[in-house]
């Protein structure tokens, strides 16, 4: 699993692409950096990433003046998402494998990351829904179907925002009495909230809850009661993203992470290449 100097570059970047997303001002920036190099100095370096990820955040939120520093960059890939959803929705309607191809889709959109990369844009999108559609899924995508077909009670946490539209897909495939999305509880990076599962249509075919927490990823101890006691009832877990496979990984229940792998790190654990497409157990 990534370590904390694996992630100093990233922390860095991020923290500098999230004040720039609201000023330009070159006293704001340094004031940031130098706060976040602060802030890096003095934490427990056995925290996960994403830990370290929502003490480096909530220093940009604090530090610029904004509560959502990616908002332009999150409407953005939600708009842009929406207007491919009907040519991604008639592939899976053509398809011999309804849930195969949506599982694809809902995986490709996890490219839509911008804490992990700051150079997606649209023709990276592109590319990679062409190749979720033909490439070798890594783990059992038969094991996979079969346990959604066979759980009453579905807990699909989300991760980032555009993203969203893709999982969308997916959920459309699936009971919607059995399902309830959850997404962050507040801003950070462009992982998505409440404002974003609206914007989406997700609210309207499913129950959304948010966890209650800022972190980029899950960290249960930090999220909301009811979000634990959605937790706990499920009998199958969809987690997407990196942050989520990060800190759900050793829980004890029945997960299933979906995630396009974006880190040398997580690509050795699991055992497969940067870029791959992964449904793991």
């Amino acid at each position: 699993m990534r370590t904390y100097f694996d992630c100093i570059p990233c922390f860095i970047r991020q923290a500098l692409d999230a004040v720039m997303f609201v000023t330009l001002n070159e006293n704001i920036c340094e004031s940031v950096i130098k706060e976040v190099l602060d802030v890096m100095s003095r934490m427990d370096l056995k925290k996960s990433p994403p830990v370290m990820g929502q003490y480096i955040h909530r220093m940009v939120r604090k530090f610029s003046g904004s509560l959502d520093p990616y908002k332009t960059v999150k409407d953005r890939f939600n708009k842009y998402a929406l207007q491919l959803y009907p040519a991604l929705n008639e592939i899976i309607e053509k398809s011999s494998n309804k849930l195969d191809t949506a599982t694809r889709l809902a995986i490709a959109g996890n490219v839509i990351d911008f804490g992990a990369n700051n150079d997606v844009d649209q023709a990276v999108v592109d590319k990679t829904i062409a190749l979720s559609l033909s490439s070798h899924i890594i783990g059992n995508m038969e094991h996979f179907l079969k346990a959604l077909d066979s759980a009453e009670n579905i807990l699909y946490i989300g991760d980032n925002a555009g993203e969203i539209v893709f999982d969308k897909l997916l959920i459309e495939q699936l009971p919607a009495d059995k399902i309830t999305f959850a997404v962050r509880g507040k801003p950070v990076i462009n992982d998505a909230t409440l404002d974003d599962a609206v914007a989406t249509g997700i609210t309207e075919l499913v129950e959304v809850i948010d966890n209650g927490s800022d972190a980029p990823g899950t960290v249960l101890e930090e999220c909301s009661e009811k979000f634990r006691r959605f937790f706990k009832d499920a009998d199958l877990i969809i987690a997407k993203g990196q942050g989520n496979f990060e800190t759900l990984s050793g829980v004890d229940k029945n997960i299933f992470y979906l995630l396009k792998v974006k880190c040398p790190v997580i690509a050795r654990h699991i055992g497969c290449d940067i870029g791959e497409f992964i449904v793991n157990n």
